[in-house]
């Protein structure tokens, strides 16, 4: 790369490919007015975007003998997408060019489901739109939806075809019609982008098995175990109680594929330019459904290296870029979500403007059940005082339950700063939040506890690791209101911390394990069914019922959300921690312009004394109130929060 002159090869690919673009266009339409805009417009994309997109694109495949062949082809595939991209979503292209940062509005929040759990199929999925507006969602993500393999899928993650929904779903035009209705009452609609692996019956796997060595080469093949055995030596199981080492036998190939998480999910070999081919134009496609998000599924695993671990490494966030890069030209509306259960410093590094713009923020999740279940916020605090901040133009996904288990993600050297042992308090939180702790208020599963290592992760539902089933079980009204508290003031925090707050939907209304996984041959070996529950819509008749715990999470999420939307100081991730010497207590200042939000938060069942004197010194006026209740509190003196008590402080 140091003995090529980058920009001048960049500018000399597109003089060479441009005329092809220019009969791309005259062929969509017959009007020369028409043709000459949409010139223009792709134009000016390209002097934006082609040289970075090219830069990346050599990086990875530079190397290939006929990487222009490679890269010609890349641009017709993402041209043809955008010529075919419906009006309105150009539409919304314009717009979201215009409002680069329309995700980090505090007017977003965000609900996640599986279709066939919440509403059976998405016709039906349409008639529930006026409950998330009234919930006040502004962003709906479904989990995977598209055909996939009978039997064990994964949840949905071994994708056989990428262009067609699960017939028992409905179809590609019920997605549209989806989208198109979510746009139209402002809510976005964002799906699985599950480029790391496909099904063993993708088309593509099964000409590889036909003996297509073209298909052979989209995934990492080989013939005996010399190869997988040299990887072995560095990666990780990542489900080991389901099956051992990262490849499987194949008796019709006679050959070891690569299957990092499942046998029957087969890795992508990236480092093939046709496979980065390929999967944008199953990107683009799936843009131009209307979907305005994609939730890149695995991205830490997409780029394989001998002698690494395999994650991580530095091509797959060239992959990403590039991927990025090529929206910014066919899909602009677009934007892109990090799926990266990995260390905090490594899932900070997928999030950029030319990255991922929002991502999961796992280390939060999992630090605020810790605090949760120590009540105590010196750990949460040492993470948040150097994690939180993002790059501009970037933002949080802030969850406490997705479809996935929970893992201890927090960084040991943050642990040991505080005087905690990592690895004795992982074990702790394992045994708390699966009830095997005495005093704990959780009714959490252990998930692919590995007995080699000791390894563990959890399952539940939000509500059941808050401690309502405990409560509910053991008809307890002390437990039941602390269990009510303790929601409603982790949620705040979720809220209003910075970033864009995500249920699993369900969670509003405080959905409790669903145990039958267990009797379900596909389903028992894997606990994270336990918080996958069938939504039972006869509970809305609890929502007319006043004193039902229930209606009482589904009025208080509501009131959050409300609040949300009402304060331009949660707009973007700006936060900064409070001194706050009481080690129960949680502080923090959210800002943006001109507009300033204290949050105070007790993740304790005792009552705790802040002292607000300290808020003089930020310049906060002697009086302030908390908007979500109208108490007033002056500043000159100490304050008492009650039991889980949260405060959203604004001048008065």
């Amino acid at each position: 790369m140091a003995n090529i002159d980058l920009a001048y090869e960049a500018g000399r690919s597109i003089k060479r490919i441009h005329p092809k673009l220019k009969e791309r266009i005259a062929a969509s339409t017959t009007s020369p007015r028409r043709r000459q805009e949409l010139e223009e417009i792709l134009d000016a994309r390209l002097d934006e975007h082609w040289g970075q997109f090219f830069r990346l694109l050599y990086q990875l495949y530079g190397g290939h003998y006929d990487f222009f062949f490679y890269l010609e082809n890349i641009v017709l595939t993402a041209v043809d997408a955008w010529l075919a991209r419906p009006e309105a979503l150009k539409e919304l292209d314009r717009r979201r060019e215009n409002d680069p940062g329309w995700y980090l509005s505090e007017r977003m929040v965000g609900g996640s489901l599986y279709v066939d759990l919440f509403s059976g199929d998405l016709v039906r999925l349409r008639e529930r739109i006026p409950y998330f507006k009234d919930l006040g969602l502004t962003y709906l993500h479904l989990m995977p939806l598209f055909a996939s393999r009978a039997g064990n899928s994964d949840g949905g993650y071994a994708i056989s075809d990428y262009r067609s929904v699960d017939p028992k779903l409905g179809t590609m035009e019920d997605l549209r019609a989806l989208a198109t209705d979510l746009r139209e009452v402002g809510i976005s609609l964002v799906i699985d982008f599950v480029f790391n692996h496909t099904s063993d019956d993708h088309e593509w796997a099964l000409r590889a098995q036909e003996g297509a060595r073209e298909f052979q080469d989209y995934y990492h093949i080989y013939p005996d175990r010399t190869v997988p055995d040299r990887y072995e030596q560095n990666l990780r199981e990542i489900f080991p109680t389901v099956r051992r080492g990262n490849f499987t036998w194949h008796e019709g190939m006679q050959g070891w594929v690569w299957t990092t998480f499942n046998s029957f999910q087969w890795d992508l070999k990236y480092s093939n330019p046709e496979v980065f081919r390929a999967m944008a134009a199953e990107m683009l496609f799936l843009a131009n459904t209307g979907v305005e998000g994609l939730r890149l599924d695995a991205v830490a695993f997409i780029w394989k290296q001998m002698g690494t671990n395999c994650e991580n490494l530095y091509e797959a966030h060239l992959l990403i870029q590039a991927y990025n890069t090529l929206c910014r030209i066919a899909a602009p509306g677009l934007v892109f979500k990090s799926e990266a259960i990995v260390h905090p410093d490594e899932v900070v590094r997928y999030i950029s403007p030319e990255e991922c713009q929002l991502s999961y923020n796992p280390t939060l999740m999992a630090l605020l059940w810790e605090a949760l279940a120590t009540r105590e916020t010196k750990l949460l605090k040492q993470s948040l005082g150097h994690r939180h901040d993002l790059s501009a133009g970037t933002a949080w996904m802030n969850y406490l339950r997705c479809h996935d288990d929970i893992g201890w993600s927090f960084d040991n050297g943050d642990a040991w700063a505080v005087g905690i042992n990592p690895d004795g308090h992982r074990d702790f939180l394992n045994r708390f939040y699966t009830g095997r702790f005495e005093g704990s208020f959780a009714c959490g599963v252990p998930f692919q506890h590995n007995e080699d290592t000791g390894d563990m992760r959890v399952s539940g539902t939000m509500a059941s690791l808050a401690g309502l089933e405990q409560a509910l079980l053991h008809k307890d009204k002390v437990l039941t209101e602390m269990a009510m508290r303790r929601i409603r003031m982790v949620y705040g925090v979720l809220a209003s911390v910075g970033g864009i707050p995500l249920i699993f939907l369900g969670e509003e209304w405080g959905m409790l394990n669903d145990y039958s996984y267990e009797a379900d041959p596909e389903k028992m070996d894997d606990s994270r069914w336990v918080h996958r529950p069938k939504m039972d819509w006869k509970l809305l008749d609890e929502l007319k019922k006043p004193k039902s715990p229930r209606r009482r999470i589904f009025r208080e999420l509501q009131e959050l959300f409300m609040a949300r939307k009402e304060l331009p100081a949660l707009c973007g991730s700006q936060m900064r921690l409070l001194t706050c010497d009481n080690p129960h207590t949680l502080a923090y200042l959210r800002w943006h312009d001109a507009n300033l939000l204290v949050v105070l938060a007790n993740f304790s069942e005792r009552t705790q004394t802040v002292d607000l004197r300290q808020l003089r010194t930020e310049g906060m006026a002697h009086f302030m109130k908390d908007v979500l209740s109208e108490r007033e509190v002056s500043t000159r003196d100490s304050l008492e929060l009650g039991a889980y008590e949260l405060l959203w402080l604004a001048e008065d």
